[in-house]
């Protein structure tokens, strides 16, 4: 490889890798890595398809000299492309004209027609490949020389194992974020509230005692200081509701509901996880009251975020079950159990709220087992 080559790509690769590391999302990080691809290569076009389950492969991020490159997200070619099959873990492939090339002409989409040289490269981290890397010239353009193959083969390398990292890097960051919300609702909710409903309830007792001795103004004043604690109390808790709830109150400020609910704190999980969990739903739950389904959704995010940080499971199912009992919350994964000398405050506190709310809440945990986790509540 020319030395000013491999100079330029470890200059990109080291730039792309700040970029990971500064917390940027991976879908920026990867648009830079497309773009410095296309640089180093003095490519008219790069792109980077990522494998779809059926083998075939789709443009994620583009790089257009000519600032086209917002038509071309999405597109998607045959596992059986030059890039199909260089993203299935295949060698890098180039071609001095991919349109008469048998090895590519008959996958050429009607967006690529106006290119003719062609380079792939695979990138993945961990003997995991995740897709290709690929650069395009003008027709009529020189080929892509055997030297910029090898960097374009070893950047993509390079790149591979930067996307994890950002990849990482975002998973840290929204764990912590999904912690904080939940420390922050809970102290609402737990200290805050409480102190404000023991404040109004001592205001109340001192009103009803002594009202013979207030003037009618001084009792007016009292009552309205009153009923300001009581308002400050339910804005508090609406703001706990919202913290708690992934999913975006409707139009009619109402919250959603639980199962609208559950499937968002599933859906984060999933993402922290790296696979979806499995969520069961059985009975009606759109009409289940606020302080219920609050204390549901606590537990269900806290019995997931455990799974997250703890686990280790390569499988988590979720059911929840409303019926004539009431709700029935059972958080299950295959993983290690939660470890000795870990703070479980967050599971006795799911056990408290279980007994105020005269329900049940029971935990299994073994490291060949795997963990349950149980909370029943009754709506009567």
């Amino acid at each position: 490889m020319d030395p000013t080559l491999a100079a330029r790509a470890l200059s990109a690769a080291t730039e792309i890798t700040s970029t990971a590391l500064s917390g940027d999302d991976p879908e920026a990080v990867l648009d830079t890595v497309v773009a410095r691809a296309a640089e180093l290569a003095d490519a008219d076009l790069g792109l980077a398809m990522v494998s779809a389950d059926d083998g075939r492969v789709v443009v994620e991020a583009a790089h257009d000299v000519s600032g086209a490159e917002d038509a071309l997200r999405g597109l998607t070619l045959p596992a059986d492309s030059a890039a199909g099959r260089v993203a299935r873990g295949g060698e890098p492939v180039a071609s001095d004209n991919f349109l008469v090339d048998p090895r590519t002409a008959p996958y050429v989409p009607d967006e690529l027609r106006g290119y003719g040289p062609f380079a792939a490269a695979p990138f993945g981290s961990g003997g995991r490949v995740l897709g290709a890397l690929t650069v395009y010239r003008r027709q009529g353009r020189e080929p892509f020389s055997a030297g910029t193959v090898e960097m374009l083969a070893a950047f993509a390398a390079q790149a591979g194992v930067v996307l994890a990292l950002a990849e990482g890097a975002n998973a840290r960051h929204r764990v912590t974020l999904y912690q904080e919300r939940e420390r922050i609702a809970r102290e609402l909710h737990d200290v805050i509230v409480q102190r404000l409903y023991g404040a109004g309830m001592q205001l109340d007792r001192v009103r009803r005692n002594m009202r013979k001795r207030f003037a009618q103004a001084d009792g007016a004043r009292l009552s309205d200081a009153i009923d300001q604690l009581d308002q400050t109390i339910e804005e508090i808790r609406g703001t706990v509701r919202a913290l708690r709830s992934p999913e975006p109150r409707h139009d009619t400020g109402t919250p959603a509901d639980l199962a609208e609910s559950a499937r968002g704190e599933v859906r984060i999980a999933g993402e922290l996880l790296g696979y979806p969990p499995t969520l069961e739903l059985s009975g009606e739950f759109a009409d289940v009251p606020a302080v219920p389904a609050d204390h549901i959704r606590a537990a269900l995010r806290e019995a997931l975020s455990n799974v997250v940080r703890h686990s280790g499971a390569s499988e988590t199912r979720v059911s929840l079950t409303r019926d004539a009992e009431g709700v029935k919350l059972r958080v299950r994964d295959n993983g290690s159990g939660v470890p000795q000398g870990v703070a479980t405050r967050g599971l006795r506190h799911l056990a408290e709220r279980a007994d105020a709310a005269g329900g049940k809440f029971f935990i299994n945990s073994s490291p060949s087992l795997g963990t349950l986790v149980a909370f029943d509540l009754p709506l009567d």
